[in-house]
């Protein structure tokens, strides 16, 4: 009797809410938060438009490969400048303090994994980063040795972190295969009876939500080597050595970075930012990504739609005779602009959109794959293209579009409208990357 009155003083309490709030009229949910999106740190906005994506010159190279198309693409936040060495290492260092706060947990030493209010592990493990490391303990001085390369491996007895053990594990949802029609959940057999393609190709049945979550690693240290691997007969050793490790280049756009590390780069720094938002107590998710191809171009002409070059204008000097951006201006003569190969970001004029680099310095990765007929099939709003290709797929399916021409190449590549490509699996000494974040709101 007790417990009947009780569920019927809940519902009595719930129902008289309810009447003091809506009093049965449509006024929506109240108590939803007001929504003020503050600006990016690093991040300049771009308004949503509309413009005539495709060359604003004629096709001297005969590439064939692009068209004049009228699109209009979303409101979005860019990096004002390519991600810098620092900003990558910071990435980096995350990987390495994970594994090695893993490892520690695995060692049964205690503080390393969270616990849940019973004091027992939450299964998977959960890394407690408040837990302090203790240099002076020999457990974890032992732990810590198996960061490290092996003695039989260390250049002139030098102890440093092995970076083949720097693997980023990540996962993503695939919307696009959840989005399609034989993919829909059957409410009369209360089950989902399609089927999707794991990361490995094989087609495996939908069991549950989870069935979307596409899981993956990829080494996150750049490859330091392709600065010897990109040219034949030069020398280029104080680059490898020191590009990305000495100080001195830590504002230089990091290089060496296939699409894949880029891609989970964007990941982690979702996934870095939206952990501390929920500390806070924000449940809003904000996503950053590499930019589509559409996004890049709009956002490199800076609104000036029949513009050859970020600043505008045909030529690649100003009136005082100077190099507008880093690239090749002359045959053999790469300083003639200021830097022999990359510069610190930011050391050319930015565009009318407040972006710098958007021509030469390092060529960048977007999101894109890589089509010669790409604009004859992509829709007019938010133009997209993308193929997740296979570790075993031919070459060609692997191409992914890289935009604004870097510091070894001539003129052409640098316009807005020059498309081009890389492998996905790929590094080079002069391609990098920066990243986007939608707007959340409809525009200004």
């Amino acid at each position: 009797m007790k417990r009947t009155f009780f569920i019927g003083l809940v519902i009595a309490i719930i129902a008289s809410s309810c009447g003091s709030s809506y009093n049965g009229e449509l006024v929506g949910v109240p108590g939803r938060k007001k929504w003020f999106e503050a600006e990016p740190f690093g991040m300049v906005f771009i308004p949503q438009g509309s413009f005539n994506m495709g060359p604003s010159d004629q096709d001297i190279s005969w590439a064939m490969n692009t068209m004049s198309k009228t699109v209009t693409v979303d409101a979005f936040w860019m990096d004002d400048t390519e991600i810098t060495n620092n900003e990558y290492r910071q990435f980096v260092n995350y990987v390495r303090d994970s594994i090695l706060r893993y490892k520690l947990g695995e060692a049964q030493i205690e503080g390393f994994f969270k616990v849940d209010e019973n004091g027992d592990e939450y299964d998977p493990p959960v890394i407690d980063w408040d837990t302090k490391i203790d240099l002076k303990n020999e457990e974890v001085r032992n732990v810590m040795e198996e960061m490290y390369y092996p003695p039989n491996e260390r250049f002139y007895r030098r102890k440093q972190i092995d970076t083949r053990k720097l693997i980023y594990s990540y996962f993503w949802v695939d919307l696009k295969q959840a989005a399609k029609e034989t993919s829909r959940y059957d409410y009369k057999t209360q089950s989902y009876n399609g089927e999707i393609y794991d990361l490995e190709g094989n087609k495996i049945p939908i069991q549950d939500r989870s069935s979307f979550i596409m899981r993956d690693e990829v080494p996150c240290y750049p490859d330091t080597l392709v600065w010897i691997r990109d040219f034949t007969y030069s020398y280029n050793e104080p680059w490898a050595n020191m590009y990305f490790w000495h100080p001195s280049f830590d504002d230089y756009p990091v290089v060496g970075v296939t699409w894949k590390q880029a891609s989970a780069f964007s990941i982690w720094r979702t996934n870095y930012l939206n952990e501390y938002l929920a500390k806070e107590g924000n449940a809003f998710v904000q996503e950053y990504r590499l930019p589509s191809e559409a996004e890049w171009e709009y956002a490199a002409r800076g609104g000036l739609d029949l513009s050859m070059y970020p600043w505008g204008g045909i030529y690649t000097r100003n009136d005082k005779g100077c190099f507008l951006a880093n690239f090749k201006p002359l045959r053999g003569n790469y300083i003639d602009d200021g830097s022999l190969v990359a510069n610190k970001v930011g050391s050319y004029e930015l565009n009318e959109f407040g972006l710098y680099d958007m021509a030469g310095n390092v060529a960048e990765w977007t999101s894109s794959a890589y089509d010669e007929s790409a604009y004859m099939f992509t829709h007019d709003m938010n133009p997209d293209y993308k193929y997740n290709a296979l570790p075993d797929e031919p070459a060609v399916m692997k191409r992914k579009v890289i935009r604004g021409g870097s510091w070894k190449d001539i003129a052409y590549y640098l316009q807005v409208s020059t498309r081009t490509y890389e492998y996905q699996d790929s590094a080079k000494s002069f391609i990098g990357f920066r990243n986007v974040r939608s707007y959340m709101g409809t525009g200004k």
